[in-house]
């Protein structure tokens, strides 16, 4: 290998390792949360995770040193209540679904931004992988494995979610230092903290489950939102997405080692169409775009 690509290779590694961290962290958090929701249940967890890391940014970043215009404010509010809901929705599908089959549907939200966002035919290409993909994975087919009808509509829910963190997500992004994310977790936790506290009352606030709360926190937001950004500094964004496009399979080993999820082969085969729809629509994504 020629010196410069073995540069480009090293100087990758770091990165690369980070994002592969983060989706380790963020799916144990996940796993961590779901053996949590017959305490508190998933509302209560999306309280105890949101406003948590809400106070954990807010203490670090102290956002309120640099003023905002009401256009960010605006788009902040709605940025931080697409964050509530994909997370209150997804922990419901993880009520109800396997960890890396309800990742799997939900990464089609980031997916469908990516394909309209570009122009090209070739991204039909991923379109037909990743429908394939959920169709494989969804009761729509005879001797299809059967699964909550409830929990896939949350996280096909928490896929749209998704989809517009990233759209508003990007109308914020010129906030610098963190603002964005510190606002924007502040917006959801006004969300979610009291539908958690109107669902699971009390229980909430006993020392051990503020314990069990923090550690999800940390490991599903904090954690993992720092190693994104200290990977995003180095890689280009398209090779960030298709790092990132990994998460169902990390999901569904989470669920596998902590969990004792056990998912068929055809279960297996289908999240890695989605994973190959996801990482290929990155990699082929219109730059401008």
């Amino acid at each position: 290998m020629p010196a410069g690509r073995q540069g480009d290779a090293a100087t990758a590694l770091g990165p690369g390792l980070a994002i592969l961290a983060s989706m380790v962290s963020v799916n144990a958090g996940a796993a961590w949360a779901k053996g949590l929701f017959p305490v508190v249940g998933s509302e209560g967890l999306t309280a105890l995770r949101v406003g948590l890391a809400a106070l954990l940014l807010l203490a670090v970043v102290r956002p309120w040193r640099t003023r905002v215009t009401r256009l960010d404010a605006r788009n902040l509010l709605v940025y931080g209540l697409m964050l509530g809901m994909m997370n209150l929705c997804i922990y419901r599908a993880f009520e109800r679904i396997p960890l890396g089959i309800a990742v799997a549907i939900e990464v089609t939200g980031p997916l469908a931004v990516v394909i309209l966002a570009s122009r090209h035919l070739r991204d039909f290409v991923w379109v037909a992988c990743a429908g394939l993909g959920l169709w494989l994975l969804l009761p729509l087919r005879e001797g299809a494995a059967v699964l909550d009808p409830v929990g896939v509509l949350y996280a096909l829910a928490a896929a749209f979610c998704w989809a517009m963190y990233i759209v508003f997500g990007k109308r914020v992004s010129t906030l610098k230092g963190g603002q964005a994310v510190a606002w924007g977790m502040l917006a959801a936790s006004l969300f979610a903290v009291p539908f958690g506290v109107a669902h699971a009352g009390a229980a909430l606030f006993t020392p051990s489950m503020l314990m069990g709360g923090l550690a999800v926190a940390l490991l599903s937001s904090a954690l993992p939102y720092t190693l994104e950004m200290m990977a995003l500094a180095r890689l280009p964004q398209r090779v960030f997405g298709i790092l990132v496009s990994a998460g169902p399979a990390i999901a569904a080993l989470a669920g596998f080692f902590m969990l004792n999820e056990r998912l068929s082969t055809v279960q297996w085969l289908a999240i890695a169409l989605v994973i190959m729809a996801s990482g290929g629509a990155a990699a082929t994504a219109d730059r401008r775009a």
